[in-house]
């Protein structure tokens, strides 16, 4: 249980990044983290389901408090089977990952990650989506929910 915090500024308004948590183990090729974890978006011009601060394709973006091309706070907060995400102080997205089916393989489009649940412990990474993509991050800090 944790808070991650993101200071990020996208490049252009067609930039496309994010954050990927909770991911399973240390990812041995760059799709495992879509697939066995969750990103947090970071992308200006996306649509609620893949717009900045949402948990891409599981909860939708909420409000769109972001900044384009400006820095930005994006906080991340990890607790049980909860994640909510904030965005410059405001909230943005809540999932509960519990609802999730271990039996659930399919996915809703070409590149979008497996349905299946992920632990509520793993890896994070920061995501290098491509070469025309330019996201800053001036920042990132994790604090434990649990005082230690």
């Amino acid at each position: 249980d944790c808070v991650i915090r993101v200071v990020y500024k996208t490049g252009t308004p067609r930039s496309n990044s994010g954050v990927y948590i909770r991911i399973a183990d240390k990812p041995a090729d760059p799709w495992f983290a879509v697939h066995h974890g969750f990103e947090v978006q970071i992308a200006d011009g996306g649509r609620s389901a893949r717009g900045t601060g949402s948990i891409y394709t599981f909860a939708d973006a909420k409000a769109q408090p972001g900044k384009p091309l400006e820095w930005n706070t994006l906080e991340v907060t990890l607790k049980g089977n909860r994640v909510t995400t904030a965005i410059n102080g405001i909230p943005v997205a809540d999932f509960d990952s519990g609802v999730l089916k271990p039996d659930a393989k399919d996915v809703i489009g070409e590149g979008d990650p497996a349905r299946g649940p992920r632990p509520e412990k793993g890896y994070m990474g920061l995501q290098n989506h491509d070469q025309d993509s330019k996201v800053s991050f001036k920042e990132v800090s994790v604090r434990s929910l649990s005082g230690k």
